[in-house]
């Protein structure tokens, strides 16, 4: 990547992070405490190694010196500061809980460096524990933690290194940090200038930290193997069986098109645990399915949240450990859908085949692209515009397309879509970007799903076989429609490793034939 799109893509990315901050108050909204008399103390928490940690403290009104409460800690979000939280812990404070919000390390007035969910910010949160254990009415044996993004990771971290965190809500984070900003071996650059801007603005970067921006960016393949351990020490996914046997009760929330955490690695992460757990799934990008919530205004998010930790730590009879623990909202329709696991959600498939041989030329954008970090799935959430393009229009020597036939009833998508095929490249190194589209009487696709996928040390004129899982998504796709895949190699959400004059051909062979498998929701 060129200096000056770097530049570019960061200030893009510093101008998001200021459109975010303001936006609240754009909008009317300020996250600043209800009128609710629960006390709120600012303070400092010395964390690991002393680093001091800005908090802030809010406690039953009416609590007693003798009194006892649980206890939840909630980690801040990238880039924002610790009044964050501040209309939900009254609310969590007015239901019987000790609230303990803190700016983690390198952020805002916190001391020390972005750590980006290192041990050091792991260490921290057990060091908020053992404070408020000591300083507040809070009840050993009943701690739970939450948070929003950044916060959400380091809760869910924090649960498999310290086993006095009995249940966790982590909201639009992630399990695998990799598979979020590096899934199918694709940097997703707008997302990762997006985390480095905020950083830029709000925090100080460590020089590791700033490092493993610069080798991201600069599609550095000698430190692949050390950028893949360095996301792995931070990702939860690696320590699954730690939260497994330490057993805490794990909620999971995100947003369908979310372009910093895709929803994939919080679906896979689901499967793999063995404690109470549930996961939920709505339209909207990166937090934006909480963001009324930390206004105070009625939000079904953190409405569960509160639920979720009234039953597992403060033992309330309220149901929701007898609900179906796969909660999932379409982007098209509208009410959930409750299921007892993941895969129950598009228990059966259709496949479409990818018939003949297609040969596209690379470093052109056809036209389909997976649209604007935020703001297209934003646009999806509110008015149920997702990105859009015309599929006969798209011109076939850049772009590869086969459809369906026109379904007789309503196709409802729920899960994983996979794409397998044969690819022969020109060059040893090219990017891939498949595209799911839902396909009018007029040949307008609305975007179900993508993902991108880039290949490195193939031997060109040498066919090899590709398997692809695009994101997760439910989607409603109307009687009368098709379904068409369109695979093309630019899209400004991703940095692309096309070398000039590089072709791409898709074949499918009669012994191992290409085809798009679409999880459906039984009718």
């Amino acid at each position: 990547m060129g200096p000056h799109r770097k530049a570019a893509l960061r200030t893009t990315a510093v101008g998001a992070v200021s459109a975010t901050l303001v936006a609240g108050t754009a909008l009317g909204f300020a996250p600043t405490a209800q009128a609710a008399p629960n006390p709120v103390r600012f303070v400092d928490i010395a964390g690991d190694g002393g680093t001091v940690l800005k908090a802030n403290v809010v406690t039953p009104a009416g609590a007693r010196g003798t009194d006892r409460y649980p206890l939840l800690v909630m980690p801040t979000s990238w880039g924002l500061p610790q009044v964050e939280y501040l209309a939900q812990a009254q609310k969590l404070a007015d239901s019987g809980y000790v609230v303990v919000t803190y700016n983690v390390r390198g952020f805002w007035q916190s001391g020390g460096e972005i750590e980006v969910a290192g041990p050091p910010d792991v260490a921290d949160a057990s060091k908020v524990i053992d404070w408020a254990l000591a300083h507040t009415p809070a009840e050993a044996g009943h701690i739970g933690m939450a948070g929003v993004s950044y916060g959400a990771g380091i809760s869910l971290l924090t649960a498999a290194h310290d086993k006095r965190v009995k249940a966790v809500a982590s909201l639009s984070g992630w399990a695998d940090l990799i598979g979020s900003i590096y899934g199918g071996r694709t940097q997703h650059v707008q997302a990762a200038a997006l985390l480095d801007g905020a950083s830029v603005v709000t925090g100080r970067q460590s020089a590791e930290v700033r490092q493993t921006f610069d080798d991201f960016y600069g599609s550095n393949l000698a430190k692949e193997a050390e950028l893949v351990a360095w996301g792995k020490k931070r990702s939860a996914a690696t320590y699954v069986d730690q939260i497994n046997e330490n057993g805490a009760a794990i909620m999971l929330a995100n947003a369908w098109g979310d372009s910093v955490f895709t929803p994939n690695q919080y679906a896979d992460f689901y499967e793999k645990l063995t404690g109470p757990k549930r996961l939920e799934m709505r339209p909207g990008d990166h937090a934006t399915a909480e963001l009324t919530g930390l206004f105070g205004l009625p939000n079904d998010v953190w409405k569960d949240t509160a639920r979720w930790f009234d039953h597992y730590l403060r033992g309330v009879d309220n149901g929701i450990d007898r609900e179906q623990p796969v909660q999932l909202k379409s982007r098209t329709s509208g009410g959930y859908e409750g299921y007892p696991d993941w895969k129950s959600a598009g228990a059966t498939s259709r496949k479409i085949a990818l018939a003949g041989s297609k040969t596209i030329r690379a470093n052109v954008n056809s036209g389909a692209d997976g649209g604007v970090v935020f703001l297209s799935s934003i646009l999806d959430q509110v008015a149920q515009l997702p990105p859009m393009a015309s599929i006969p229009l798209l011109p076939r020597r850049w772009a590869a397309v086969w459809q369906s036939e026109k379904y007789a009833a309503a196709q409802r998508v729920r899960g994983t879509t996979a794409l397998h095929t044969t690819l022969t490249p020109t060059k040893e190194s090219g990017t891939l970007v498949a595209y799911l589209y839902d396909v009018g009487p007029l040949g307008l696709g609305k975007l179900v799903t993508h993902a991108p996928y880039t290949f490195h040390g193939r031997t060109p004129g040498k066919p090899f076989g590709v398997d692809l899982e695009l994101y997760s998504t439910a989607y409603d796709v109307p009687a009368g429609h098709r379904l068409a895949l369109v695979v093309d190699t630019v899209d400004p959400l991703y940095i692309e490793h096309n070398p000039p004059g590089a072709q791409l051909t898709f074949s499918s062979p009669v012994n191992d034939p290409s085809y798009v498998s679409v999880p459906l929701r039984e009718q």
